[in-house]
C-alpha cells in the first residue's frame, strides 16, 4: 500500500516536527503553518505512519494513495 499525507492546517500547531524531519517534503507557509511541498517525493509507508503518529496535534492525515481512504494511524 502507498500512503499520501496531508496537513490539516486547521489543527496544525506549527511544532515543526515534520518540517525538521523531512524538509524536502514539508515546509511552513506564510502564516507559519506546515504544508506539503508540491511534487515532493513520497515517504516510505513506515516513515509516513511514524511521522503522523508523532505529530503533537495529530494534524498529519494519512490516506491510501490508491483508494483515497483515510488510514487510522493508530490501528495500522
Amino acid at each position: 500500500m502507498t500512503y499520501r499525507i496531508e496537513v490539516d492546517k486547521e489543527i496544525c500547531i506549527s511544532s515543526g516536527r515534520c518540517v525538521a524531519e523531512y524538509p524536502e517534503r514539508f515546509r511552513f507557509d506564510d502564516e507559519e503553518v506546515a504544508e506539503g511541498v508540491p511534487g515532493a517525493p513520497a515517504l516510505p509507508d513506515d516513515a509516513a505512519l511514524r511521522l503522523a503518529r508523532a505529530c503533537p496535534s495529530s494534524a498529519l492525515l494519512v490516506f491510501d494513495a490508491d483508494t483515497g481512504e483515510e488510514i487510522d494511524i493508530f490501528a495500522s
